[in-house]
């Protein structure tokens, strides 16, 4: 009883581990990131095939069935959470405003690069602002975007693809050693 019980808990581990590569990878191929999705998918893809074989070989054994799963599910939850942390790519932020030219420049203060357009909404005209970020970087903007006009509406979208005469500045770290190709 007792190997079973570790053998569940093992397959529950790989589980997680290789459906959490697998979230992570697929985030990557979305993003143009082959040779991360490459490796990603390999790993994600040995670790599937011991698990899966041990589960094939103990089919008298229906709680292996359970424990695999079990772990299918808790790694689409874990490797969204992996994923949110990481916050890899880019983003751009669109912010509607009536104060528009003050939002404006003080996002620019902050050494944000902002564009600017006129525009003409629901209920008159408004200035729309466009603010291309880090990810992990969006919810600071549209938390300092909303202290400068509370009814302030805004859009965040993921970038796939940026013009090499706006390649922003690095803010250093891990993720920006990883070219996209």
């Amino acid at each position: 009883m007792e190997s079973v019980l570790l053998t569940c808990v093992l397959i529950i581990l790989a589980r997680i581990t290789d459906v959490s590569l697998g979230t992570i990878r697929t985030i990557n191929v979305v993003q143009g990131r082959r040779a991360l999705a490459l490796v990603l998918g390999f790993f994600e893809v040995l670790i599937w095939v011991f698990v899966v074989s041990r589960v094939i070989q103990e089919i008298r054994q229906p709680v292996y069935a359970i424990a695999y799963a079990t772990g299918f599910a808790l790694g689409n939850w874990v490797g969204m959470t992996i994923e949110a942390r990481l916050a890899l790519g880019r983003q751009v932020v669109r912010i509607f405003s009536r104060q528009g030219p003050e939002m404006a420049v003080a996002l620019r203060e902050s050494g944000l690069r902002v564009t600017q357009f006129d525009g003409y909404g629901r209920d008159g005209p408004v200035q729309q602002l466009f603010i291309e970020i880090v990810r992990r970087d969006a919810g600071k903007v549209v938390a300092q975007a909303r202290a400068l006009d509370p009814r302030c509406y805004y859009m965040v979208d993921d970038v796939r693809l940026v013009s090499s005469t706006s390649e922003p500045r690095s803010s250093g770290g891990w993720r920006f050693a990883i070219k996209k190709k």
